[in-house]
């Protein structure tokens, strides 16, 4: 009883209660699109789909819909060696009809992303998978669940994300699982789009947010998602722009470093240069990497000392709509050389206009 009632301790308050009924219904939408036996990744990277299932709620998908509703076999590998270009490998999954596949990635900086592998640009969006980072293969045939053809399956995608070499089964390039065509949509289509969504979960926020009271003293859940306004509210705000695909992530970009030392100026230089980045794409994030490593804050690179000429220092770009990358790296080359000055000019707490 005690672990049931914690369970259900999120339901104890209107915002998880909320929280709670939206997941619902969108797992009942993505039934209906499972349904009509399109890929479930297919179905999650769609325009309309963006913002409304997101972090450990993919996670919470993967296993309620495909594992136990429709049996689908699936294993997970902690991987023994990078590869630089998964998408290499979507030309011969493309080729499996007889079966449905859908990858989840653990990246560690983007968290979970998945794929129909059969999909490059799907593939694309993991950029460089990473020694020891997990991954999982689901493999099945939607409701007749999965079979033997379908184990053989997943462990053949495993081996082939692993670099080995294995023979595939004749049997797999027959079947009715073909990879259907996704049109490419105008900008008239996703302005529809964060229409439909915005409504969508306006109305859900709206029905979810009646009749239910909450008494005073009830207990708060032991875990939930912090919101910095409530559903209705976040319902009512615009959707993100540049939010019209999977998130992916672009490859390690290099910078050398011209001036003598790494110092404070360059630090202040760069923030100003990904603020000024990240307030015209507040969609996309920098990530900043040094010696292999993710620096989480930048003036690290400063108190080191280790940082001098001739260093190289890289960074990458994540997001679904992903623009001036070259002229991002321009600057950012600029502000690690003497003439870093130039960024500095202007009210601290204004925004500079480089893009």
């Amino acid at each position: 009883m005690a672990q049931i009632m914690n369970n259900l301790e999120i339901l104890s308050t209107r915002t998880g209660f909320n929280s709670a009924v939206r997941h619902i219904k969108g797992t009942l939408g993505i039934l209906d699109v499972l349904g009509a036996k399109e890929n479930l990744a297919d179905a999650l990277t769609k325009p309309e789909m963006a913002g409304i299932f997101e972090g450990g709620q993919i996670g919470l998908l993967l296993r309620m819909l495909l594992v136990d509703k429709y049996g689908y076999f699936a294993v997970s590998e902690n991987l023994s060696s990078p590869i630089s270009d998964p998408s290499e490998l979507a030309s011969e999954f493309e080729k499996w009809k007889a079966v449905d596949l859908v990858v989840a990635y653990h990246h560690p900086d983007l968290g979970l992303l998945i794929a129909n592998p059969k999909r490059k640009e799907h593939l694309l969006s993991f950029g460089a998978l990473r020694k020891r980072e997990l991954l999982v293969v689901y493999g099945g045939k939607f409701d007749k669940g999965s079979d033997p053809l379908c184990e053989e399956a997943v462990l053949t995608a495993i081996a082939l994300f692993e670099g080995q070499k294995v023979k595939v089964s004749d049997k797999l390039y027959n079947g009715t699982f073909t990879l259907k065509k996704q049109s490419v949509p105008s900008n008239k289509t996703e302005k529809e789009a964060r229409g439909k969504r915005a409504s969508t979960q306006a109305k859900v926020a709206k029905g979810s947010a009646k009749g239910v009271r909450v008494k005073a003293g009830a207990a708060e859940p032991v875990a939930q998602t912090p919101t910095a306004a409530s559903p209705a509210v976040k319902a009512a705000l615009p959707a993100a722009p540049g939010v019209s695909g999977p998130r992916r992530m672009t490859p390690m970009y290099s910078v050398t470093v011209q001036n003598e030392l790494f110092h404070n100026g360059n630090v202040e230089a760069w923030k100003r240069i990904i603020d000024s980045y990240t307030t015209k794409y507040p969609g996309l994030e920098v990530y900043i990497y040094y010696d292999g490593e993710r620096i989480m804050n930048i003036n690290s690179l400063f108190k080191w000392g280790k940082v001098k000429h001739g260093s190289t220092i890289q960074f990458a770009v994540s997001g679904s709509d992903i623009k001036d990358v070259a002229k991002l790296q321009r600057y950012l080359m600029q502000g690690a050389s003497p003439m870093f000055e130039s960024f500095l000019h202007g009210p601290v707490s204004t925004a500079l206009k480089l893009f």
